[in-house]
Parts: structure tokens; sequence; C-alpha cells
């Protein structure tokens, strides 16, 4: 449960740093995110192809969420992104998900020592 309400509270404030704004369906991608990278990083496998893992299931979520709640492209417009799908995801920022998640399961690590 930690990991969910981490995520719902953090995902919509680092939106808020990146962008200035952010929408309410974000704590949902966020929690779900947070609750999926935490299920990730307790498998056995390589630290690359975790981060991998978690990007890719990052912006499946995203896809989803764009689906459900940015049809009208009002909470994030990646059309004019490269390769992007839909206007919903793209590549840059899938990229961008591995390395967070990456960064994410460090500062679990540095929790689970203390």
């Amino acid at each position: 449960m930690r990991p969910f309400l981490l995520g719902a509270v953090g995902y919509p404030a680092l939106e808020v740093l990146w962008r200035g704004r952010t929408h309410p369906s974000m704590a949902l991608a966020g929690g779900l995110g947070a609750a999926m990278i935490h299920r990730i990083h307790q498998t056995d496998l390589p630290a690359l192809g975790k981060s991998l893992l978690c990007g890719a299931g990052i912006t499946a979520i995203e896809a989803a969420c764009g689906l459900l709640w940015n049809r009208q492209y009002q909470v994030w417009d990646y059309r004019r992104m490269p390769l992007n799908w839909r206007g919903q995801v793209c590549v840059p920022y899938t990229a961008l998900w591995c390395l967070l998640s990456g960064a994410y399961m460090g500062v679990e690590n540095l929790a689970r020592r203390r």
C-alpha cells in the first residue's frame, strides 16, 4: 500500500514541478506505476531489465489513462513528440520512465537499509 500512496502523491507533485500543472487521474497513474515498480524491483531480473520493464509498464499505464481521460489532449499532448502513438505516449518519455524507475528503485534500496 505504501508504494501506491507514495506514487499517488509523488507523481502529481513531480508533474507540477515539471509542467506546472497536473490532473487528478495522474494520482491513479502514479500509484499504479509506483506499485508496479515496487513489485518488479523484488524480482531477480538484472537492474537494466527491471528498468526497461518498468519503463514499458509505465508507458502502458500512461496509454490506458490517455485513452480514458485524455481523448481531447487536455491533460497532455505528445502529438509533436517523435515516435508517438496517438499523442498519448512517445519513445522519449518511455526512456525517461526507464531512468526514473531505476532512480526510484535506488531510493527504495536506501529506504530498506534504514
